[in-house]
């Protein structure tokens, strides 16, 4: 989309413009909710002719292929992405396996990173394997030196960056081409950064995975997912698989995800800013060994974060020093929070914090930190808010450890 004068549009303006459609829903501004499993045709030529065009542009057959809200949602995903296509699925998860069930068979041998999402650990370690897939973890932060890994039948490269829960910041683009090279396909979850700081498309690699649930929805009240090709072949090939396997975004949903993704660039910038401000202040905290933010240039990939990326969102986390590792200290700290909640997920409008202990999961290389790794998502609260609770937290868990 562009303006008259050829200029392309800030991303600000195609949220708030791309894929709506007005006039042709009476004038309302939101295309309506059609929620429904039957479609009705006028004439059997109509019905025949629908039955054989492409799902994805065609003429909608049956509300589990695509309805107009499930539409619009993949063309507003695709566009932000610079992809061919998009598919959305009911959840991020199912937004992981979607790829891995289009692209791997029995006989393959698939590369994930050793920092991706639990979840997605899972289907590598248990449900791949029962399909006469091989798995196997490699270094996040391996770049070009991925190609040891590769064998004569790898097939499928899972790259996640940051990592959920280490942010490691992966080298996409030399990732992407040396499995380009030798014809491997290339996923990414690009859930923390979204389409407005980090296109994968624009790096090299073949599709893009994101949570929907999180940053694009906001609000904590939607499970969604989303796939995105970077062409036709891809996109036709997720679309296929997607039908196969029964996967369904509800009108619903992707209704409520469009509402919240016009607005996705204001709440980022916050996110940003404040998970900036609180990043730094624990820098500063005796308590905090270390601090896991790839936009403050403590990370270790800091350098690749400033090539790649346009910004950071309200995500990151912090590994605590050994004298502030019990337990006891641990569970002070936590329990005394007042606006962090402890649960899982992210995105949404408030702030939340969980404990991790990645000794028995991480191989790629080995986790050796016995001190707890937290994450924190940082909410839209007043981060001096945010900062003064964490202060009381620390010196709860003091007063608990003496």
């Amino acid at each position: 989309m562009h303006t008259p004068e050829g200029s392309p549009l800030g991303i600000s303006t195609r949220l708030a413009h791309e894929t709506r459609t007005p006039f042709a829903h009476h004038g309302f501004v939101n295309t309506p909710i059609h929620r429904g499993s039957t479609v009705l045709f006028k004439t059997l030529d109509d019905l025949e002719g629908a039955m054989r065009a492409d799902t994805r542009r065609g003429p909608y057959t049956y509300g589990l292929i695509g309805n107009p809200n499930s539409r619009e949602l993949e063309r507003l995903c695709a566009n932000l992405d610079g992809g061919a296509g998009a598919v959305v699925v009911e959840s991020g998860l199912a937004a992981v396996s979607l790829p891995l069930l289009a692209n791997l068979a029995a006989g393959d041998h698939a590369l994930f990173t050793d920092s991706c999402y639990g979840p997605t650990r899972h289907l590598a370690n248990k449900i791949l394997p029962r399909m006469g897939v091989t798995t196997e973890f490699y270094n996040p932060r391996a770049g070009a030196e991925i190609t040891r890994h590769f064998r004569e039948n790898t097939r499928f490269v899972l790259l996640e960056s940051p990592g959920s829960l280490t942010f490691e910041i992966q080298d996409v683009p030399a990732i992407a081409s040396a499995a380009r090279a030798r014809g491997i396909v290339t996923a990414i979850d690009n859930t923390w950064a979204t389409p407005l700081f980090m296109r994968p498309i624009e790096h090299g690699v073949d599709l893009v995975i994101h949570a929907l649930t999180k940053y694009q929805s906001g609000n904590s009240d939607i499970l969604l997912g989303a796939v995105v090709a970077r062409d036709e072949a891809h996109w036709a090939n997720l679309k296929h698989h997607a039908e196969a396997h029964g996967h369904y975004a509800h009108p619903d949903d992707c209704a409520t995800c469009l509402r919240g993704m016009r607005s996705l660039e204001v709440r980022l910038k916050r996110h940003e800013a404040s998970a900036l401000e609180v990043a730094r202040w624990l820098e500063s905290r005796v308590e905090v060994a270390r601090v896991l933010h790839p936009a403050l240039p403590s990370h270790p990939d800091h350098h690749i974060w400033r090539r790649d990326f346009t910004g950071s969102s309200g995500l990151f986390g912090c590994v605590l020093k050994p004298q502030a590792a019990g337990r006891a200290h641990l569970k002070g700290f936590l329990e005394s929070l007042r606006y962090f909640g402890m649960g899982f997920s992210w995105g949404g409008f408030e702030s939340l914090v969980v404990s991790s202990d990645l000794r028995h999961s991480r191989i790629a290389p080995p986790w050796t930190e016995e001190s707890p790794l937290l994450r924190f998502q940082i909410g839209l609260e007043d981060p001096r808010d945010m900062i003064a609770d964490l202060a009381l937290a620390f010196e709860v868990a003091g007063r608990v450890q003496a």
